[in-house]
């Protein structure tokens, strides 16, 4: 009678995969959070998110709106003391939610996730304009946040037609790889 060795993926290990560092660096000294400009509206702080990991609760990682709310700013990964990148973590849990079809909390915050990367697909990077319209489009929240639009275009932060990039072909391909 000889045992089944039977391998169950964990979250921690398809993190590692995604990112090329171990969750168990963090010690939970809490820098990233006491740094997030994000934290007030995080239901979880990033390193408790990184400790439901660590502990292999992988659901209420999975499951937390935090990664979903990470501004991607980098602030928590350049206060860390272990050199852990905990904005490649939050990308690497937002990547394993979509793979297993998690319903997010933050279903806004996923559309919006949304309409930007259709918007570097489509024009080889961020256009804006485009991003904001498929946004509301997707949220019908067409009215929020209006009156910041003629300010906005006045001092050229908003353009109403996209700037292309020459070789999207290439950034088409890297899309396609993923899939």
């Amino acid at each position: 009678m000889h045992a089944h060795n039977t391998h169950v993926e964990t979250l921690a290990g398809k993190i590692e995969e995604l990112t090329s560092q171990s969750v168990m660096q963090c010690y939970q000294c809490g820098k990233c959070s006491a740094g997030c400009p994000v934290r007030n509206y995080m239901e979880d702080s990033p390193n408790q998110v990184i400790r439901y990991v660590q502990l292999g609760f992988d659901d209420e990682a999975l499951h937390s709106s935090t990664p979903w709310l990470c501004a991607s700013c980098l602030t928590c990964s350049s206060r860390c003391p272990q050199n852990f990148d905990i904005a490649k973590f939050m990308d690497a849990v937002r990547e394993v939610a979509l793979e297993m079809e998690i319903d997010v909390k933050e279903k806004d915050v996923k559309k919006f996730h949304e309409a930007f990367l259709n918007q570097i697909k489509k024009n080889g990077k961020a256009f804006e304009f485009g991003m904001v319209r498929e946004y509301k489009l997707k949220t019908l929240n067409l009215f929020q946040d209006v009156e910041l639009f003629p300010e906005m275009l006045l001092k050229g932060k908003l353009s109403l037609l996209p700037h292309k990039k020459k070789d999207i072909k290439h950034i088409k391909k890297v899309f396609d790889e993923i899939k």
